[in-house]
């Protein structure tokens, strides 16, 4: 389901999605417990928050670099947009190292994020990206270092003071 532009969550939301963030095997009685509150509550509120689409997925996180694809990089293409972004999508969605494709502002016209096992893979990976008819370039930057991964928690904070 499709989250809602403006989704409010109270306190105990706000707990229990923590409480899942930081062990995510916890399980709903686990959960209970730790918060104090019925196993029944714990169930009806994961479920509302799924279905609100405030949570995605429970699915595990997994590390690139641990599956032997240590090198990042964020690819801006340019395309012809005669057809829209439909047929250059989803030729990315048949390129396993392409983790996220992104419509952006600016000049270019989408950021992807690949993966690679090492640099003369990344030109593999790229080139496979660039062989579409519709993208016309790319403009790839290697991230050397991530200094923030991916995180919600201050994010979540945030949305409770109002």
């Amino acid at each position: 389901m499709a989250p809602s532009s403006s989704v409010a969550i109270d306190e105990l939301d706000a707990r229990l999605i923590t409480v899942f963030t930081e062990n995510p095997d916890v399980g709903v009685l686990g959960a209970s417990r730790i918060l104090g509150v019925a196993r029944g509550t714990v169930q009806a509120r994961l479920e509302r928050l799924e279905q609100r689409g405030v949570i995605r997925s429970f699915a595990p996180t997994l590390d690139p670099a641990a599956l032997g694809f240590p090198v990042t990089a964020f690819c801006m293409l340019e395309i012809r947009q005669r057809q829209g972004h439909s047929p250059v999508v989803d030729h990315l969605k048949l390129i396993p190292e392409v983790l996220e494709v992104h419509s952006i502002t600016g000049t270019g016209d989408l950021l992807v994020r690949v993966v690679a096992k090492d640099n003369a893979d990344l030109g593999r990976v790229i080139d496979t990206v660039l062989d579409e008819v519709h993208v016309i370039r790319a403009n790839t930057s290697i991230s050397l270092v991530t200094h923030l991964e991916h995180r919600t928690g201050p994010l979540l904070t945030r949305s409770l003071d109002g």
